[in-house]
């Protein structure tokens, strides 16, 4: 494993983090047995820095590493990060009660790298006035956190104010071949650097989206390379190529990924791809750009629904029915689903209520409303019917397979 050093502190963290956002599930809650063995057995290889939040799994994520994904002596092994939920607080006494939350459900003393979480542009001066700079310096005096940082998801011309708002050790912001220029971009990448922060990447791989089901064209570019590697080796030695950054989270759940994670993050140096290889990915980043409607990464911070529809499942067939020649296929997907023929309950795109509950809470700021009008004209047209009605044969002979989302 490589590491990099945070210059405001001199911690050295591991290139590749391990996030706790997609752990492995059974019967939908999360398999610690297997959680546990993946989550040690990466750190015994060299991972340093393991990331959470309070809502990630409906709040059984923290839950999961303190009483048992970090036992054994492995909470020492490791720099431990989750995040304050900023939008829920409305003084310093909230904020304070959370952080004590958070540390017993944790079972620790400290937070060694602590964030506001979900911040944009406008956040920092709502929290201003509710104590936050108090609340920082407070239980950092007191050991409670032992770095302070924040995760960004607002314009790329507010990063830069955040930065200087505060004496930061670190930032985390979304960065991947097809955000070079969203939210923070390279811009805020190299300010956050230039100012002795760490920086920590989320969404590597959009989500899972760049190596789901990668189009035939994006496909035809990675193999005129040289070097023959999968489209997520390629997308993460990319971001790695990048001098500015410290370290990569990845939520893993599966021991292949995690075994070839690991293999790339103790190989890549910055400036190490050559400039066919950097073209490359501008082609391919060309070819998603022109081919993907939605922006949506599946975190599912939009969730729950009061209507009850799975937005990030009906967002991530509405990008398929356009990257893919499986039209069909992906139609009868959407539909046995949101349909209720394998799901139990009717959830159409065309069910929204137009409550905005979902854009509230979605990093990437999407119109949510607006795009289930799109989604439902496209998706829910006339053979919608004839869709159903094949389901409904398909479903005597043989249960469906269909792709579910991430998280």
């Amino acid at each position: 494993m490589l590491y990099r050093e945070i210059p405001s502190n001199k911690d050295k963290i591991s290139l590749l983090g391990y996030g706790c956002m997609r752990l492995p599930q059974k019967a939908g809650l999360i398999d610690s047995k297997k959680a546990e063995t993946q989550l040690k057995g990466a750190i015994d290889r060299g991972v340093n820095y393991v990331d959470t939040a309070m809502p990630y799994h409906n709040g059984q994520s923290e839950i999961f590493l303190g009483k048992t994904g970090l036992t054994g002596g492995y909470r020492d092994k490791i720099k431990l990060a989750t995040k304050l939920p900023q939008y829920q607080v409305k003084s310093q006494k909230e904020m304070e009660a959370t952080l004590d939350r958070q540390l017993k459900r944790l079972k620790t003393d400290r937070i060694d790298y602590y964030l506001l979480h979900t911040m944009d542009h406008t956040a920092w001066d709502r929290l201003l006035p509710l104590g936050i700079i108090d609340f920082l310096d407070k239980a950092k005096a007191d050991g409670k956190i032992i770095n302070a940082g924040f995760s960004y998801h607002g314009v790329t011309s507010g990063f830069p104010k955040l930065v200087d708002a505060y004496p930061w050790e670190f930032a985390q912001i979304q960065y991947n071949i097809l955000d070079e220029y969203n939210q923070a971009g390279k811009a805020g990448l190299e300010y956050a650097a230039s100012k002795g922060l760490g920086v920590i990447i989320m969404e590597p791989l959009r989500g899972g989206q760049l190596v789901k089901k990668v189009p035939k064209e994006a496909l035809k570019i990675w193999d005129s390379l040289d070097e023959k590697k999968s489209p997520a080796e390629w997308a993460l030695r990319w971001i790695w190529n990048h001098k500015e950054v410290t370290c990569v989270l990845s939520g893993m759940n599966v021991d292949e990924h995690i075994d070839e994670n690991i293999r790339i993050a103790s190989e890549c140096t910055p400036n190490s791809l050559d400039k066919k290889t950097l073209n490359a990915v501008a082609e391919v980043k060309t070819v998603y750009d022109n081919l993907m409607k939605i922006g949506c990464t599946g975190c599912r911070y939009c969730l729950p629904c009061p209507a009850g529809i799975d937005i990030p499942f009906v967002f991530e067939h509405y990008n398929n029915l356009h990257m893919f020649d499986n039209k069909l296929e992906t139609r009868f997907l959407y539909a046995t689903r949101v349909g209720g023929l394998t799901s139990g309950s009717k959830t159409w795109a065309s069910d929204c209520i137009k409550c905005g509950k979902c854009e509230k809470h979605c990093p990437q700021d999407l119109p949510i409303p607006d795009l289930m009008e799109k989604v439902s004209h496209k998706m829910e047209g006339p053979l919608m019917k004839a869709t159903m009605a094949a389901g409904r044969v398909f479903l005597r002979k043989k249960p469906v397979k269909e792709s579910r989302p991430a998280g």
